[in-house]
């Protein structure tokens, strides 16, 4: 019961990291002697100490000594030499007797190594504690370390209809604020935002995080297979301020050029039947670092990102609206034709946000 508890206050502190690690995964740790915490910690920035470090340090600063103790790590202890010297190294020093990790890490660097480490020093190492909820606090760590390819989350704003727009095309807003917020959010926690060069147009968004807490701004990803991205367009203009890639199959080098000077990065990518090769985009994108993207695009690149199989996660919101008719839908396409050819959704979670409904699932291929 007590590491369950001590385990929970771990994985608050990982949720800490959120937005700001990656392509780091989130992890906090919590060191615990005679009953009581003497010191604690989270990853807090890429680059910067790992959570056992912190924990240690936060141990010290508080007059404590760890020997003796237990820490309680929500992911396996590194044991590589990275950005930061080696978890176990750190841990071993300390004089801890007994470490619980939640879930082991899948980065083959690591992947069981850190835990034998520690065990063949005469640590006590215990692994599985609220492992479930460890391993999905890094579901976006997990897929690109193991693949190299972002972990991309489908998000959309519908009416209880299945409408993202009016028949004359209006959408704003379709949700209230605790729903927007929510959105921006995912934008601080995901490391790119992705939109087909039609939202631009039509909405020409600046597709920023405007949370008042200190947050990091996305990437954003402009799917434009013709390079029709107007050149005054908000994400064009601020370029210079915030990380934008336009992805097209276009090589027309005058045009790139114009974008170029702006600030744009421009990545050519192979055509397919349905515009620009996703599959190979995600290759692309993932080379560069970028280890998570929302997808907030209209239902032409929604389809398409789907028929690629490059969605991992969908979070629809649903708001309690009608508007009937013929307006467009989260997900256009050719369609499928019967029922069992359907792509099939697991639920992760179902929340409320004001009068909206939020409703995550795992997209299952």
């Amino acid at each position: 019961m007590e590491d369950t508890i001590y385990m929970k206050r771990a994985i608050e502190l990982a949720k800490k990291g959120e937005g700001f690690v990656n392509p780091n995964p989130m992890v906090g740790a919590v060191i615990v002697k005679d009953g009581r915490i003497i010191g604690e910690g989270f990853h807090q920035e890429y680059g910067q100490l790992h959570a056992e470090r912190n924990a240690l340090k936060n141990c010290k600063e508080k007059g404590n000594s760890p020997k003796g103790a237990t820490i309680y790590v929500t992911l396996e202890p590194c044991c590589h030499h990275g950005k930061t010297p080696p978890c176990t190294e750190a841990i071993i020093e300390s004089g801890i007797s007994r470490v619980v990790i939640g879930t082991l890490d899948v980065n083959p660097l690591v992947a069981g190594k850190g835990a034998k480490i520690l065990t063949e020093y005469g640590i006590k190492v215990e692994v599985g504690i609220l492992e479930k909820e460890c391993r999905n606090l890094n579901r976006v760590f997990n897929k690109y370390v193991s693949t190299k390819r972002p972990y991309v989350v489908m998000k959309y704003a519908m009416t209880a209809d299945g409408k993202i727009a009016t028949t004359t095309g209006e959408s704003k807003w379709i949700t209230g604020e605790a729903a927007r917020e929510n959105v921006h959010k995912l934008r601080k926690k995901l490391s790119g935002i992705m939109v087909g060069v039609s939202t631009v147009i039509a909405d020409d968004p600046m597709l920023d995080c405007r949370l008042p807490e200190p947050a990091k701004n996305p990437v954003r990803i402009i799917c434009d297979t013709n390079l029709r991205t107007p050149i005054d367009s908000n994400v064009v203009q601020t370029a210079d301020k915030i990380h934008t890639i336009i992805a097209t199959a276009s090589e027309d080098a005058k045009r790139i050029k114009e974008y170029e000077k702006e600030g744009c990065k421009v990545l050519i990518i192979p055509k397919t039947n349905n515009g620009i090769d996703l599959n190979f985009l995600m290759n692309e994108i993932g080379n560069l670092g970028i280890d998570s993207v929302l997808l907030e695009g209209g239902g032409t690149i929604n389809y398409s990102a789907l028929e690629s199989r490059i969605v991992d996660e969908i979070h629809v919101h649903v708001a309690p609206k009608i508007f009937g008719g013929n307006s467009k839908s989260p997900v256009e396409g050719i369609g499928i034709e019967q029922i069992d050819k359907a792509i099939h959704l697991n639920p992760i979670s179902t929340t409320w946000a004001g009068e909206d409904l939020i409703i995550e699932n795992e997209v299952v291929y």
